[in-house]
């Protein structure tokens, strides 16, 4: 679960990491009033779910409370990069002489969490990784040890920090591994963290929450099923409990499994085709959650034809077949289809589909290249 920049900041103010004065607004006459209230001139952010939202014209600067209601106006109901903005936070813009950057990220292929700062913050980090990989320091946690601010201030010895630069910026870096530790977060950035006049202050952040973690922090259980980044299409997905993401293409994917799923995916490249989202509906799924699937799939207006992938273990191939069929007889939308079926009561699945009238196959390959005729 990715949280909006106000609620990452109100973690980070709670956990004494300085961030600038601001305030939500939800309509023009809010926004004019926040900026009279911080009293100099406010940068408007477009609380959208989406990285890049400042190069695609959701982040504004203004000079006073007049200027803030006008912009404010023209963001609010427009789309930053396919999310309608709705809200804005109004913040005092800084007037920053550094910029570092600071996150906490997890490491898939090390299995543990890692730690990078840079003294160039303000940029794309992934950038910056590529063009000048030794201006970002790294380290790689050992869960069982942890990470505190001594190896943050370990990292930053490789740069020309002074004392206090270096305390104050490792005092930082050390929280913020609090932080996506009590969180169970996937990521916690800052970038840029600002060096002002006055002090540091987390002038951007991400936080982003294990979705297998959510249980453990019901203060975001309103947010479950209402995410800006989800399309129409995934977030009534998941209304249905099905894992389901939207793609690009015209063929529709269905299979049983994220592993089969995936490989179905790229075996339709592989074939020409383009997938149009990726639909797994797991182990032993009913009948009910089969004819869902099948339904929202087709109802797709860019899918031209479905391919459905399935391995029967625990998964029944006569209740995937049922399914398929009450899905089709439900729709009101006809689309080819075409159904790979092997496994737990197979015979019994096919004989159900070919009596619908519905291609059916055991091998995958062929599925494939009948879907992508279709």
């Amino acid at each position: 679960m990715k949280l909006f920049e106000f609620e990452a900041k109100k973690i980070l103010k709670d956990y004494g990491i300085r961030v600038p004065e601001s305030d939500i607004a939800t309509n023009p006459e809010e926004a004019e009033v926040i900026t009279r209230k911080i009293g100099r001139p406010v940068v408007l952010k477009s609380q959208v779910l989406v990285s890049g939202r400042g190069k695609a014209g959701g982040i504004r600067f203004t000079a006073d409370a007049a200027e803030a209601k006008q912009v404010a106006s023209e963001l609010l109901g427009s789309a930053i990069k396919g999310c309608r903005v709705t809200s804005l936070l109004i913040e005092e813009q800084l007037d920053v002489t550094v910029q570092f950057y600071a996150s906490i990220a997890i490491d898939r292929q090390a299995k543990t969490y890692v730690v990078l700062a840079s003294t160039n913050g303000g940029v794309d980090i992934e950038e910056l990784a590529q063009t000048s990989p030794g201006k970002i320091a790294r380290h790689w946690v050992d869960p069982t040890v942890g990470f505190g601010k001594p190896d943050a201030q370990a990292m930053l010895s490789r740069f020309s920090l002074n004392k206090n630069d270096n305390a104050s910026f490792a005092a930082i870096i050390s929280t913020l591994y609090k932080i996506a530790m009590d969180y169970d977060a996937e990521m916690v950035e800052v970038n840029p963290l600002a060096k002002t006049a006055s002090g540091e202050f987390a002038a951007d952040a991400r936080i982003i929450i294990d979705d297998n973690a959510l249980f453990r922090h019901p203060e975001f259980e309103s947010r479950e099923l209402e995410r800006g980044e989800d399309t129409p299409r995934e977030a009534e997905a998941k209304r249905q409990n099905l894992t389901y993401v939207d793609l690009d293409g015209d063929i529709g994917i269905i299979g049983n499994g994220a592993g089969l799923t995936m490989a179905t995916l790229d075996l339709v490249n592989i074939f020409g085709g383009k997938p149009a989202n990726f639909l797994d509906i797991g182990g032993g799924a009913p009948v009910e959650i089969i004819k869902q699937a099948v339904m929202l799939v087709t109802s797709k207006p860019e899918v031209k034809a479905v391919l459905i992938n399935i391995l029967g273990g625990i998964t029944r191939c006569d209740l995937v077949a049922q399914g398929v069929v009450e899905g089709l007889n439900e729709s009101t939308i006809r689309k080819p289809i075409a159904v790979r079926m092997m496994g737990t009561n197979e015979a019994e699945g096919i004989q159900i589909l070919h009596q619908a009238g519905v291609h059916a196959y055991t091998n995958m390959e062929e599925a494939v290249a009948e879907i992508i005729k279709l």
